[in-house]
């Protein structure tokens, strides 16, 4: 899978933009708050039909506008493919494949495969809860439309439950409704959990040699999923927790409230064996946090071309100035047969390691130039 250009119309800073990229490594440098990011964002958007930002259509579309246009053509299965975006401030982004209006932006998940690897995925680890969630359910949505659809539907439920239970004083005969809607998120929520279980198992199998080799075979990572409530169990615990909600105003019990935890163990020098295990979330230093997160981004890129039997398109957005140098070159030698797109504000990094260059784009003020 590559994406082989991009087209920009009042998106961010740029005005016009049409970029060719190289089914290999491509570079794009530059000064900061020139509109590198905002390329990596649009190639995100047409992946995910959201910003890894988390930022609304309106607030994407360049001041002073009323919609933003975005073109991806990409290949995939020795087949070309063209994704058109329609973002306005005050309407649904309309979306268009190879020409055919889809009528819900859901259909396009999958369509492309990304992983977006930013300095702040490098904090996932200390961070709280919602972020390792997020991590997560992105995963997911682009490999599972089952778990996509049962995720935004049970997201849905969640913001309904909790109206009602903040009009319950007003509209007591509102309590009715929540016998409906437990069902619902029970049914919703149980696909979630049970998505999320198999997840974490498929990816101890991924991320325990990676971080291994990142460390030298002196540390050994296991990932545990945290559940708040398990399958089983999640009909009768919304039950006997309603009392807690109605006080509350809020939904207290399901997946919307999961975590999963990074367990170090290192290695005993006496026995060769490994020690007792950590939780680097609350006890790790900055660095095997930071090792850990690598970890699970490098792994993010072999579950994908496992379930979907191809490689993802990597985004790297200004992450290797965050790496020690043998950070850096694990990175750099594990993404040889991906097509990659990296920003960055210069270049010594790729000249430091002889890293290969396919293309290289220099980024100012919104304008991109090629150059050799």
């Amino acid at each position: 899978m590559i994406i082989k250009s991009l087209e920009l119309a009042d998106f961010r800073n740029y005005e016009n933009l049409k970029i060719d990229f190289s089914s290999g490594t491509n570079i794009l440098y530059g000064d900061n708050a020139q509109g590198k990011t905002n390329i990596l964002e649009a190639i995100f958007v047409s992946a995910t039909t959201k910003s890894h930002k988390g930022s609304k259509d309106k607030e994407i579309i360049k001041f002073g506008k009323e919609e933003a246009h975005v073109r991806t053509i990409l290949e995939k299965d020795n087949a070309e493919y063209r994704v058109d975006m329609h973002l306005r401030s005050s309407k649904s982004k309309g979306i268009a494949i190879d020409g055919q209006k889809i009528k819900r932006a859901s259909d396009l998940i999958g369509m492309l495969n990304v992983v977006f690897f930013s300095p702040e995925d490098l904090s996932i680890i200390k961070n709280g809860p919602s972020e390792r969630r997020r991590f997560m359910d992105m995963e997911l949505c682009q490999l599972d439309q089952i778990y996509l659809n049962s995720l935004s539907k049970y997201n849905k439920l969640v913001v309904e439950r909790n109206k009602v239970l903040k009009d319950l004083y007003e509209h007591p005969e509102n309590n009715v409704l929540l016998d409906v809607q437990d069902k619902q998120l029970c049914e919703y929520g149980s696909v979630i959990i049970k998505t999320r279980e198999k997840f974490i198992r498929d990816l101890n199998e991924i991320i325990r040699p990676i971080h291994e080799k990142l460390t030298g075979q002196k540390e050994l990572l296991s990932v545990y999923y945290e559940p708040n409530v398990s399958a089983d169990e999640f009909e009768r615990k919304l039950k006997s927790a309603r009392q807690k909600d109605m006080y509350a105003k809020q939904t207290t019990t399901g997946p919307h409230k999961d975590d999963f935890s990074f367990v170090i163990q290192k290695k005993n020098a006496e026995s060769e064996g490994y020690g007792d295990g950590i939780d680097i979330r609350k006890y790790g230093s900055q660095g095997q946090q930071r090792t850990a997160s690598l970890s699970l981004k490098l792994s993010e890129i072999e579950i994908v071309k496992k379930a979907k039997k191809e490689n993802p398109v990597l985004l790297l957005d200004d992450v290797l100035s965050e790496l020690d140098s043998n950070r850096q070159n694990y990175l750099l030698n594990t993404i040889g047969d991906i097509q990659t797109i990296i920003t960055c504000t210069g270049l010594d990094e790729f000249v430091n390691n002889r890293f290969e260059i396919d293309k290289l784009f220099k980024v100012t003020e919104g304008t991109v130039s090629s150059e050799n």
